[in-house]
């Protein structure tokens, strides 16, 4: 008599060690580390490429600080992004109404800029044709997950066209409402501000003179952004405006000459005549931080693991330190023959990466909620706060190395090194 064999699972039209779930720039950075030392790996994004790189797709700038510049060099996509890259050559804090500031630059920050500022648009088109370059990667993308399933030593992702993907590692690199952190039953702390961000590009008159300004107020802040000069040489710059729900909606409903006028009356004397070209944006602001970074076979990075306020212009540059240290973790453990899906072997990236993710969320949450209070003792006590951190060298030269990501136990790619 015989025995029927048990069925066994169809194979996976895809395979590779890593799928990474999400082509935004953290995800894409980190397909772009793992493809310069030939791991094989799949990209998967909602979108295509070429609606990523669209410029109604995202109407951003992100400020890069030296360590993303870094990590973006040693992944092959800095030469391409950097003639579209603005230089900040120095940055100014400033509570409106205050006579007390801070002022980073000159020898304060080395021998190079504090950072760069590049549209978004910029940054994924690069990265995207680095990938390119990449024999080991596959990007598969246009793509929506329909569900992950767990294998013997691997997580399979159904795509929805049926299409399946096979992996050793699992990494969602998905956005605050990352499915692959819901899949894995990861839970996350979340906040909400009552803020929304306004973006927008303008033209202006005066040089910016690559100085990056942020004026606080208990509304929110306001941030001016250097952006390179535009094809004719007229000069850009990119305004982040935090303002309260309820009065964001006032502001975005303004008609074009209001609006200017605001925005002029914010920016001061600094940029002269302004103009606002391409569309307004806008993006509620909330904060989240995943309880655990990892799972059986699974890594979050990026807005998948937190996200911040932007007050301090650091989340993007977190998520290129959670990129080069995962990179890192992924390649060492190949190298010694090591599962790179063993949650053992994660830790190791979830340790190194929580202390300084929580040290950013505590200052950016204190900094806003700081200087989102009236009561007088209270802005006395911060605007001192900023005065003297202006004035201590020592620790004024301790913060900037943070801010600028060169502190702490550093990813090789983050210290100029390859992997």
């Amino acid at each position: 008599m015989s025995t029927a064999s048990p069925s066994r699972p169809a194979p996976a039209d895809h395979s590779a060690e890593i799928l990474i779930v999400g082509g935004g720039p953290a995800g894409l950075t980190l397909a772009a580390a793992l493809g310069g030392a030939g791991v094989r790996t799949i990209v998967v994004d909602r979108e295509s490429a070429a609606a990523r790189t669209d410029a109604g797709f995202d109407g951003r700038t992100t400020a890069l600080t030296w360590g993303s510049i870094e990590v973006l060099k040693g992944v092959g996509a800095w030469e391409a992004m950097e003639p579209n890259a603005c230089p900040v050559l120095a940055t100014h804090v400033v509570d409106r109404g205050s006579p007390l500031f801070l002022h980073v630059e000159g020898d304060e920050i080395g021998d190079h800029p504090y950072g760069y500022n590049v549209e978004n648009g910029w940054i994924r088109g690069a990265l995207i044709d680095r990938l390119k370059a990449c024999p080991s990667v596959t990007d598969l993308s246009p793509g929506a997950i329909a569900g992950f399933e767990r294998r013997p030593g691997a997580v399979v992702a159904t795509l929805a066209d049926g299409r399946t993907v096979a992996a050793s590692l699992l990494v969602g690199a998905d956005g605050r409402r990352s499915p692959t952190r819901e899949w894995a039953g990861i839970p996350v702390n979340h906040w909400e501000y009552d803020q929304i961000a306004i973006v927008v590009t303008v033209e202006h008159e005066l040089s910016h003179e690559n100085v990056a300004v942020e004026r606080l107020s208990p509304s929110g802040p306001f941030a001016i952004v250097p952006m390179i000069d535009d094809g004719e040489g007229r000069h850009r710059a990119a305004l982040v405006w935090c303002a309260r729900k309820a009065e964001a909606a006032r502001y975005l409903a303004l008609e074009e000459a209001d609006f200017i006028a605001e925005i002029e009356r914010r920016c001061g004397d600094r940029l002269g005549a302004v103009r606002p070209i391409g569309r307004r944006f806008s993006y509620p602001l909330s904060g989240l931080h995943a309880r655990r970074y990892v799972g059986d076979r699974v890594a979050l990075m990026g807005e998948a693991a937190h996200a911040i306020h932007p007050i301090a212009a650091q989340g993007l540059n977190l998520s290129m330190r959670d990129a080069a240290a995962l990179a890192e973790v992924v390649v060492d453990a190949r190298r010694l023959g090591l599962d790179i899906g063993s949650v053992d072997l994660l830790k190791r990236y979830e340790r190194w990466r929580r202390l300084d993710t929580m040290s950013v969320i505590a200052y950016t949450d204190t900094f806003f909620r700081a200087f989102s209070n009236t009561i007088p003792p209270v802005r006395l006590g911060r605007n001192l706060a900023l005065a003297a951190v202006h004035r201590v060298r020592p620790l004024k030269k301790a913060i900037i190395r943070n801010a600028m990501g060169l502190s702490g136990q550093l990813p090789r790619l983050m210290r100029g090194e390859t992997l």
